[in-house]
């Protein structure tokens, strides 16, 4: 059963939040994204967040990010690599969207400049109009 009354909840107090996160390209944070609709990607435990990579910087406020799983997937929507530990995480390419730092709780880490390359050029692929 979906959880939209609570997830409303955390919105609104993510909404006035006012603290400022630095975050850069690369950058891996928790973001609460939140319980979303059908098969978009959902946020886990009471925060409803998930790992999210910060592909594009679009200013202070907002980035262009691809969430992260530790279920791994293969194909062309997705791709995997390691940033903790030895733990892999899919990048779930196929969700990437625009995110407000607001919705950020804690920086987990940073993708290595090797596996940015990758997700980038796997995320054009995807795009390709």
């Amino acid at each position: 059963m979906k959880q939209f009354d609570e997830w409303n909840e955390v919105k609104k107090q993510i909404s006035i939040r006012t603290e400022n996160i630095k975050f850069k390209e690369r950058d891996i944070f928790w973001i609460s994204i939140g319980e979303n609709v059908g098969n978009e990607q959902n946020g886990k435990g009471k925060e409803f967040a998930r790992p999210v990579l910060v592909i594009k910087k679009l200013n202070n406020q907002l980035f262009f990010g691809v969430p992260l799983s530790t279920t791994i997937r293969e194909g062309n929507y997705f791709y995997t690599f390691s940033f903790l530990q030895a733990q892999k995480s899919s990048a779930l390419l196929v969700q990437a969207k625009v995110f407000d730092i607001k919705r950020g709780n804690q920086k987990l880490g940073m993708i290595s400049k090797n596996d940015f390359v990758n997700v980038k050029d796997k995320l054009r692929s995807l795009l390709e109009l």
